[in-house]
């Protein structure tokens, strides 16, 4: 018996450990980057291109900026996720030099600047949702057209690199370590051969890692660095600890001593949070301390004018039941209570025992709120003028409005190199103090974006700013009285997209602190706007843009909003926005909402919205009244600083009204086949604890039902996807052969129900057999995070949504077509489309322009790799022209410009003498209209010229 009782104790343990996934080893993701680029020389789509089509004007977040000190025009910045760019025009235009690499994702950029040589370390060193881990450090000596990864590649997430300006080969890094789970590879490592070895020279704790390093100007061996002791989980965040603190080397950084000691004036213990370092000289240092150490309460003040929420928390009934009727109601109406919640009613409530004072308080909670009422110090700036020995606080009140309570996000503080009295701060606004941190003055202006990340202060020229953001970059030349905004790059990071079904349709998307855009799917993405003074994308809804909905009868109505929960019914023609968030009732729990909470329109009706919180809601009249058709769907959420035990995706069945799928951030998936009358769990089968990223009722068999779970906030970048044809009463493993990433969406194609599209953080693929095995689909994109897939059904594109480089779009007609047929022929040869004639064609305007050359697309999938002959036919089987190319294996795509050889152009005339066909001014002869004919084997096409 007692044998049986240890057994079952260690299958129960076994199980509770096993829910929590571990993490992926640096061996298998470098194993999935290898094997993603086997699959993307291999795949069937290689010749598929995706077109990068914006929208560039609200950015994404920078993460660094390395600036030429001889040549300030010429510089590189960092985005979190959306790779590095050069310009060498001062910010005018700039190329990405990333993109040969294995990610976007961006923690740092150091520059030799003599040799022209870049290192980049990957994974940014915020602590935010979507900070997304990196592969270590990269290197490159030919301007980024090759890349080497150089080691540290299980760091996840690198906070600085220093160059010996002396000795190149002699590199310092700052590794915060991994975001969701403990590891050894973090701490200050150095290199004495460019990379080729490395040393860790300090290392705190596998929880502890190095946020900043820096080092004193013309004096390499002297370095400070501080620690960063963070936790961060799905449901909780806590960012200070005892072995958060600053440390010292004299030796280029071989060997450190701490000296944020109980001596040193500098805070000690378990409320220090993560800590931002700028060195003027050997003596003086600043640091910018995000303290979690709670604030000394303060002193009950006078009479107040109106009722607080705080009032209620400590409330008692006989104090409520005297509040006068008017002062209580004006702050009812102030809060946004619902109107059935009035004065006397409460009150009645209140007698009734039914609500307690305090529930009015709990009635206006939700995770925003709860962050922003935590009452910590936050941001304090400590300086020392003796080498770091000992450090004194540069200002005696609170520095308030600059973290609030998120200072886990930022952690940035220069100095000025000409004046050791002029620091810089950044925080939501950017602060700029003249005495040494005594006083501070916001330099945040109209045309910069809030939430500062990046800085730098040229050494050179007093004034001169580059200051990168969470919406891009920003310059000045006046030290941050007026700024320029330099946004030409596609990084932004988007949550979700949708279109509709307008000619030509437009695309929403919203943005991680960027708010909901739209924009017609061919606007223009180049500088002309400037001329006509408006830029063809347009914002319609502020704060962290989530998800979109458009009424399929007017693409006026648009459901949306921003973070937590916290959505709009809009009328883009009327400007009317109506606040439609479901309110729990007076005295119940509040609901729980997610970060990213999912909404979704009824096919069945477009006047049903759904909604989910930790219940699933749903509305009959677009938003105005809500009934919770669910119970918790969730297990329940955690204690912790974060919204958790919440859902994360909707799904409705189009062949059933209310056969509705959820899924939650804490694994469970279930299903209801009434409305919501009863539900039922079917995840228990699949991994615990996962975020459902993903759940997808077929729209081609009533049964079929696809899921995707996401491991990245365990550090797990296992692939998770699955499909069942029982309502989720089975399930079968689809992610076959896709390379370990964390899976963000999958997306049924509408016309060939054998073809899945899906995105993970590295990339997204496609499958012509429902997952049983998967291409590469990479033509034109980087190796970035896919958050989300849309289909145009009319147009047939193929919508890409990625978190850090803005939208991009393919078209899947060929694809659509694909079957076993296909795979089997030699060549399947796709139609070709009618062109216009012109004139113009092989001409120019003027002298000054250059010829216009016209060119039609020539599609067509081979089942071998092949060199191919295409041959264009008069209507009376005249040869006119010929063209060799390489076929690839699957889809090829080339071009015809439309010339005729010599040759031709005599057998043309031959077969109709009325017609001339006279040397266009580039030297060529173009087609006349008529009808002709594209070979490719055995298979044609008719080309028709109008």
């Amino acid at each position: 018996m007692k044998f049986k009782i240890l057994l079952l104790l260690f299958v129960f343990s076994f199980f509770k450990i096993s829910a929590q996934q571990p993490a992926t080893s640096s061996k298998i993701i470098e194993d999935a980057l290898i094997k993603k680029e086997k699959l993307t020389q291999t795949s069937l789509v290689k010749n598929v291109a995706f077109n990068n089509i914006g929208p560039t004007i609200m950015s994404g977040r920078v993460t660094d900026v390395a600036v030429n000190p001889d040549d300030p025009t010429e510089f590189y910045v960092g985005y979190a996720s959306g790779g590095v760019w050069y310009t060498k025009n001062n910010g005018i235009t700039f190329n990405p030099i990333l993109d040969t690499s294995n990610t976007q994702n961006v923690g740092d950029i150091a520059v030799d600047w003599k040799n022209k040589t870049i290192w980049v370390g990957t994974g940014e060193n915020n602590s935010s949702r979507s900070s997304y881990a990196g592969i270590g450090i990269l290197k490159s000596t030919d301007h980024g057209k090759t890349w080497q990864n150089m080691g540290l590649k299980d760091s996840h997430h690198i906070g600085r690199i220093l160059i010996n300006p002396n000795n190149p080969d002699e590199v310092i890094v700052g590794v915060t370590g991994h975001l969701y789970s403990p590891n050894q590879e973090r701490g200050i490592y150095k290199t004495m051969d460019g990379g080729k070895t490395w040393m860790q020279k300090l290392f705190v704790d596998d929880m502890s890692g190095i946020i900043d390093v820096q080092c004193s100007p013309g004096n390499f061996n002297l370095m400070f660095a501080t620690s960063w002791t963070k936790d961060r989980k799905a449901w909780n965040f806590d960012g200070s600890g005892n072995n958060s603190g600053i440390y010292k080397s004299t030796d280029a950084g071989s060997t450190w001593a701490k000296v944020s000691t109980e001596k040193s004036g500098f805070p000690t213990g378990q409320g220090v949070g993560r800590i931002g370092l700028a060195v003027f000289n050997d003596n003086i240092i600043y640091a910018l301390h995000d303290s979690q150490f709670r604030r000394a309460p303060e002193a009950k003040k006078e009479e107040k004018d109106g009722l607080t929420k705080a009032d209620f928390k400590t409330m008692t009934v006989e104090t409520f039941l005297e509040l006068d009727n008017k002062k209580l109601n004006g702050f009812l109406k102030t809060n946004g209570f619902q109107e059935k919640y009035r004065a006397e009613n409460i009150k009645q409530m209140v007698r009734g025992g039914n609500v307690k004072p305090i529930d009015l308080a709990k009635y206006l909670e939700n995770a925003n709120t709860m962050l922003f009422d935590t009452p910590v110090i936050g941001a304090e700036v400590y300086k020392s003028e003796d080498g770091g020995v000992s450090w004194k606080k540069t200002h005696n009140d609170y520095i308030d409005g600059l973290y609030y309570s998120y200072g886990y996000y930022f952690g940035e503080i220069r100095v000025d190199p000409q004046d050791k009295k002029g620091i810089y701060v950044l925080g939501v606004p950017i602060l700029k103090s003249k005495d040494g941190g005594q006083t501070f003055a916001s330099i945040s202006r109209e045309n910069v974006h809030s939430d500062h990340q990046a800085l730098w202060v040229n050494p050179k020229k007093p004034g001169h700013l580059i200051n990168g953001n969470d919406g891009g970059l920003n310059m000045s030349y006046d030290d941050g009285e007026t700024w320029e905004k330099l946004n030409a790059n596609s990084v932004g990071q988007f949550y979700s997209i949708n279109v509709d079904n307008a000619k030509p349709y437009n695309i929403y998307g919203g943005l991680q602190d960027n708010g909901v855009w739209v924009g017609a799917n061919n606007a223009r993405e180049d500088k002309s706007w400037h001329q006509r003074g408006q830029y063809p994308w347009k914002s319609i809804m502020g704060g962290d843009g989530m998800q979109v909905q458009i009424d399929n009868r007017d693409n006026n109505v648009v459901y949306t909003g921003y973070q937590f929960g916290n959505y709009h019914r809009l009328n883009l023609k009327t400007k009317e926005q109506t606040y439609i968030q479901p309110k729990h009732e007076l005295g119940e729990k509040p609901y729980r909402f997610n970060w990213q909470t999912p909404i979704l329109l009824s096919q069945h009706n477009q006047d049903i919205l759904y909604l989910g919180g930790n219940k699933l809601m749903r509305s009959m009249n677009q938003g105005t009244d809500w009934v919770a058709i669910s119970d918790d769907l969730t297990n329940g959420g955690k204690k912790g600083n974060v919204a958790y035990g919440t859902l994360t995706t909707i799904s409705e069945s189009p062949f059933q009204f209310g056969l509705i799928y959820t899924g939650s951030d804490d694994g469970l998936v279930q299903v209801t086949k009434d409305g919501g009358g009863s539900w039922e769990i079917i995840s228990n089968a699949l991994p615990k604890d996962l975020w459902i990223s993903r759940i997808v009722a077929s729209q081609h068999k009533k049964e079929r039902v696809y899921v995707t779970l996401n491991g990245y906030r365990w550090d797990d970048f296992t692939v998770y996807v699955y499909m069942s044809n029982d309502y989720g009463e089975t399930w079968k493993d689809i992610g076959s052969n896709i390379p370990a990433s964390p899976v963000n969406v999958i997306k049924e194609d509408p016309v060939n129900e054998n073809i899945l599209y899906l995105g993970t953080d590295n990339g997204a693929y496609v499958s012509f057999n429902r997952g049983q095995s998967w291409e590469a689909f990479s033509k034109g994109l980087p190796n970035v995070a896919i958050h989300d897939i849309v289909v145009q059904p009319d147009a047939k594109h193929l919508l890409l949504g990625t978190h850090g480089r803005s939208i991009y779009k393919t078209d899947i007609a060929m694809l659509q077509q694909m079957n076993d047929n296909m795979q089997s022929k030699a060549i399947t040869f796709f139609k070709v489309k009618d062109i216009r004639y012109s004139s113009r064609w092989g001409n120019t305007s003027n002298q000054w322009s250059k010829a216009f050359e016209p060119k039609v697309d020539v599609a067509f999938y081979s089942n071998t790799s092949k060199e191919k002959t295409i041959k264009i036919f008069s209507g009376k089987n005249a040869l006119l022209n010929q063209i060799k190319v390489n076929a690839d294996k699957g889809y090829n795509d080339t071009s015809y410009d439309l010339t005729l050889t010599e040759k031709g152009r005599k057998a043309l005339l031959k077969e109709n003498s009325d017609i001339d066909i006279n040397k266009a001014k580039n030297g060529k002869y173009y087609m006349p209209k008529g009808t002709y004919y594209i070979q490719i084997g055995s298979e044609k096409q008719a080309l028709i010229i109008k």
